[in-house]
């Protein structure tokens, strides 16, 4: 995930280490990315060859490291993102990410996302519905039951929302 966090920030253009680390904890709501985490994960990136790294004059007359996406890069960061397993759907942060990055992704690929995530939230309500048949989960065990498939019909309103923009953008695009 703090790969994908990475490439997705250099989408914008190229970044130096300490910028990726803020943008990506303000995407994410998450504590920033150590520098033993950042710093690797872009050694390997440029070594796979899907960013590339040059020097460039900082604010302060310093230089610092400047990375930008390369094609390979972005065609990996859209490959990944396309991955959107079983396990990924069960992931809230894993497809808010890429709910969050859909302008990169295909009609198809979106239309995909958004049925696996629907598919998964639809068994998890079942298995909610069905507890109250096997334990007493007492009132406020019940609460917490009744929040949480007041959040999964909410999540599923929205994926239904979501894919009819989704498809009014589709008409909307040229036919090549």
């Amino acid at each position: 995930m703090n790969d994908l966090l990475l490439l997705a920030n250099l989408l914008a253009g190229p970044q130096h280490g300490y910028a990726l680390k803020k943008q990506v904890s303000l995407f994410s709501g998450k504590r920033e990315m150590h520098n033993n985490l950042v710093y690797p994960l872009l050694r390997r990136f440029v070594q796979n060859g899907w960013v590339s790294k040059r020097r460039a004059a900082g604010q302060r007359g310093q230089t610092r490291e400047l990375y930008a996406l390369t094609p390979k890069g972005k065609h990996e960061l859209l490959r990944r993102l396309a991955d959107f397993t079983e396990k990924e759907a069960h992931s809230e942060t894993e497809f808010q990410l890429r709910i969050g990055l859909f302008t990169v992704l295909d009609a198809a690929t979106r239309s995909r996302i958004l049925a696996a995530r629907n598919t998964w939230l639809a068994a998890r309500e079942q298995r909610m519905s069905r507890i109250t048949d096997v334990v007493d989960p007492g009132p406020w065990g019940g609460e917490v039951i009744h929040h949480l498939r007041q959040r999964i019909q909410a999540e599923r309103k929205w994926i239904a929302t979501l894919e009819r923009k989704s498809n009014r953008e589709l008409k909307k695009e040229p036919h090549a």
